[in-house]
């Protein structure tokens, strides 16, 4: 784990390595099914969209900057769904295997619990095996399989659904 690392809310003058960390995993892994960079303006309001609804966004940051940053959102709309958010986590490349994914998802359950929140889903590329191992060993479990549901570079790929029980 890197020494001297701070887990905290996200602030302002977060975005721009936040939006760093996003475009390099949109272009290096198949975590985000996107071909879209984002920029500092879209951060931006993402950003203040996510405190005006209450969903948290946590970074790790060090003397060098933004290390990884985790966020949550509805699951589903649906006021049945109330108890349920889908969160993603994203760590700087070269920061990756030091346990920063581990303390900002800790940060993030630890909100979730405080929140009232009974389950946490996460959507995963069923080829990222890093993410579906990291999870694993968070608790979480796979919950189903979804053939052929996006694209990713003009290649279908599966989804899988891992979830975590938060309530006792």
């Amino acid at each position: 784990m890197t020494k001297y690392i701070l887990v905290r809310e996200a602030l302002d003058a977060d975005v721009d390595g936040i939006v760093s960390i996003y475009n390099d995993v949109l272009a290096t892994t198949s975590a985000i099914w996107s071909d879209q960079p984002v920029s500092v303006p879209d951060r931006q309001r993402w950003l203040a969209d996510k405190r005006a609804a209450s969903e948290p966004v946590v970074v790790a940051a060090d003397a060098s900057g933004v290390l990884g940053f985790a966020a949550w959102g509805p699951f589903r709309t649906l006021p049945g769904y109330v108890g349920t958010i889908e969160h993603s986590i994203h760590v700087r490349t070269d920061a990756r295997g030091r346990g920063v994914g581990t303390v900002v998802l800790a940060a993030l359950e630890d909100r979730a619990r405080s929140a009232g929140v009974h389950v946490m889903v996460a959507a995963l590329d069923a080829g990222n095996d890093g993410s579906l191992r990291f999870h694993q060993r968070a608790g979480f479990t796979e919950a189903g399989r979804l053939s052929e549901v996006g694209q990713l570079r003009g290649t279908w790929r599966d989804l899988v659904l891992v979830q975590k029980l938060l309530a006792d």
